[in-house]
């Protein structure tokens, strides 16, 4: 699969023009992408050995490429341990941002640890340019679409994380619950 990373264009006296340009496209390799999600709030029973190995397994298997939504939480743990087994493994990461300002929210800290790891991401894919209510829903859907595994943290019902799981399942996705 092939895709676009786009920015907001510049206008010549430097404002921001409306339309949308072609920085450059990424190629996703769906057999090897393994995606994740999970909730924001991690509880104490998250087994970090655990999910190192889950994803030492995946890598010796052949994934290379991970998609991860940039959320807090189980997100952010996950891109950690990635960017950690780079120093063994070679993988590529891939922040799938649901929207440009979606650290806005975020604590000062949360937003400095935010932006070092869009600094250390592989590539970056912005889903939708500003916040609307389906933007993480799309976000989701796009990585389940571009992966042939995910890794769920997953311990509550009708949240964006138990869509995320049914969703993956029903477009037979492997589903590894952590």
């Amino acid at each position: 699969y092939r895709f676009h990373l786009y920015r907001q264009p510049r206008s010549a006296n430097g404002k921001e023009r409306k339309e949308e340009s072609v920085v450059s496209e990424i190629i996703i390799n769906k057999a090897r992408a393994c995606a994740v999600t999970g909730h924001r709030i991690v509880e104490k029973d998250l087994d970090k050995k655990c999910l190192t190995s889950i994803f030492t397994q995946l890598l010796e298997k052949g994934f290379d490429t991970f998609l991860i939504g940039m959320a807090l939480g189980f997100d952010t743990i996950c891109f950690n341990i990635l960017h950690l087994l780079k120093q063994t493994f070679q993988l590529k990461i891939i922040a799938c941002i649901p929207c440009e300002n979606q650290d806005y929210k975020f604590t000062f800290e949360q937003k400095k640890n935010y932006k070092k790891m869009l600094e250390t991401a592989d590539e970056k894919i912005y889903i939708s340019k500003e916040y609307t209510p389906y933007c993480m829903q799309k976000r989701n859907r796009f990585m389940v679409d571009n992966a042939s595994a995910l890794v769920a943290y997953y311990r509550h019902e009708k949240t964006g994380t138990s869509y995320t799981v049914n969703y993956a399942l029903k477009q037979n996705v492997s589903v590894i619950r952590v």
